[in-house]
């Protein structure tokens, strides 16, 4: 019968995945630094995905204009050819220019100060609380278990 996890002992040998030195008070900073950032990255999703619904929306509201034009609703799809077609989002925008204003005044700046911590405190190791949750987790020797890829980005295989 396999130990429990937390009974396990940690046999990792992979050059690939050091033991790193950061104390507890640090990882768990790192881990909540992660957490903004991965919250970001679906902020930044979602800014796009408001960019492209709106681009849909704003063609769609087209052609339902050119429809009621046809149906001899001529008044109404004027209305919404001159009032809706086109319309900013916001004051003097379209979406693609909340979307770029969102990157270059908070997305990009904040990804870089978060590279700056990681460098500084984590040896630029991404997702450290993740890494050592896996070393505490993983069963070594059974299959899926693995430290890491059993490939290399070549294609060959490497011990694990």
């Amino acid at each position: 019968m396999t130990e429990p996890a937390a009974q396990r002992p940690d046999t990792t040998t992979d050059p690939l995945d050091p033991e790193p030195q950061v104390d507890e008070a640090t990882v768990s900073a790192l881990g909540k630094l992660v957490e903004a950032v991965e919250m970001t990255e679906r902020a930044r999703g979602h800014l796009y995905s408001f960019h492209q619904l709106t681009g849909y929306a704003d063609l769609a509201v087209g052609e339902a204009a050119a429809l009621l034009g046809a149906a001899g609703h001529a008044e109404l799809a004027g209305r919404l050819d001159r009032e809706m077609v086109g319309r900013d989002v916001l004051p003097g925008r379209w979406t693609y220019q909340v979307v770029e204003e969102y990157e270059d005044c908070y997305y990009l700046p904040f990804r870089d100060l978060e590279r700056q911590v990681r460098d500084r405190l984590a040896n630029g190791r991404r997702h450290l609380p993740e890494a050592l949750a896996k070393r505490q987790r993983r069963t070594p020797g059974e299959p899926g278990h693995e430290v890491g890829p059993t490939t290399t980005p070549e294609g060959g295989h490497r011990a694990v």
